[in-house]
């Protein structure tokens, strides 16, 4: 067995705990509201989820694809890189996540392997830019503006519709409801979550067979559907709480609006192969929820604290994988 194989075989590995930790980091995305409004209990929730990112993540390789050919030159790829890349999404989402600050592990992947394709050549002429604005940073800001707006409007209709009914049928219609929209939320992480670390595999296969074409085997998908089914079944109590609790109290009406507008947004950007950040979309929405209510509501200290780790990831990433990569350069 060669050792280019057997480094391959490493990043692999690699790619399937960067997905686990993806799983674990960012289950709250998907259960944070209905564990909150005690819809469900953790314990089932967790389960349910879990299963929701599996069947999600067999759904389609078109963030894939954006993730393994869209955003850096093929040519300039190499197993070393992407090893320096994972590593640096996987030292974020565990840092982060001992903090308890919901980051975006989407975010977290590709500064770092723009990061470490800008430090193996100390240039940025492998780097699509083009597709980096319009499928990173473009999305990077309308996702969540979409998710506050759709958040706010969804919510503003519902308060309208049920003003009238009493508190006990809201709890218990919407409760019900909101079961359905914390699985379609599950099904819409795995959908596009998932992906990403199947871009990073498929990267892999294109370097050690580089006459192939890109694509993504069906090895690869199978395998990181079930590392980050295993991650969200892992949890994530930490930002569950941060997500669930902290930033506003919610209803099941209002944990029925905001799940409902992070998988409308979430699968939308997903059939067009972008990969947006869903902690992003859910964090977005919940606020444009509670705001309806008043503004006072939103804990807005636990909300500056999300959006300066959400203006990081990428720079620190980027930092951290470049400082990686020049220590694995000198290695091989």
């Amino acid at each position: 067995m060669s050792t280019l194989f057997l480094f391959f075989i490493v990043v692999v590995a690699t790619a399937l705990i960067f997905d686990f930790i993806n799983g674990f980091h960012d289950a709250a995305n998907a259960i944070a509201t209905v564990v909150a409004t005690k819809v469900m209990s953790a314990r089932v929730a967790v389960i349910y989820g879990a299963a929701l990112n599996f069947v999600g993540a067999l759904m389609g390789t078109s963030v894939a694809a954006t993730i393994g050919k869209g955003l850096v030159d093929q040519g300039v790829i190499t197993l070393p890189l992407i090893q320096a890349a994972l590593l640096s999404g996987i030292l974020w989402n565990l840092f982060t996540w001992y903090l308890g600050i919901p980051t975006s592990s989407s975010h977290a992947l590709i500064g770092s392997i723009l990061g470490a394709v800008f430090f193996s050549t100390f240039s940025s002429h492998g780097i699509h830019w083009n597709s980096v604005l319009q499928k990173v940073v473009i999305p990077m800001f309308l996702s969540p503006i979409m998710g506050l707006v759709i958040g706010f409007t969804i919510m503003a209709i519902l308060s309208w519709l049920v003003f009238k009914m009493d508190i006990l049928s809201l709890k218990k219609r919407f409760g019900r409801l909101q079961i359905i929209s914390a699985g379609l939320m599950a099904l819409s992480h795995g959908h596009n979550d998932a992906q990403k670390a199947m871009g990073v595999i498929a990267m892999g296969l294109v370097f050690l067979h580089p006459d192939q074409v890109f694509t993504v085997p069906l090895w690869v998908i199978l395998s990181c559907a079930t590392a980050m089914g295993l991650g969200s079944l892992w949890g994530g109590w930490r930002i569950i709480r941060t997500i669930g609790a902290k930033m506003v109290k919610l209803q099941p009406v209002h944990g029925f609006a905001a799940e409902t507008t992070s998988a409308v947004v979430i699968l939308g950007a997903s059939h067009f192969g972008i990969p947006v950040s869903t902690t992003q979309v859910v964090s977005s929405a919940i606020l444009g929820v509670g705001a309806t209510r008043r503004l006072s509501a939103v804990k807005w200290d636990v909300v500056r604290r999300i959006l300066w780790a959400w203006t990081l990831t990428i720079p620190a990433t980027f930092c951290l994988s470049g400082l990686l990569t020049l220590i694995l350069k000198a290695i091989f």
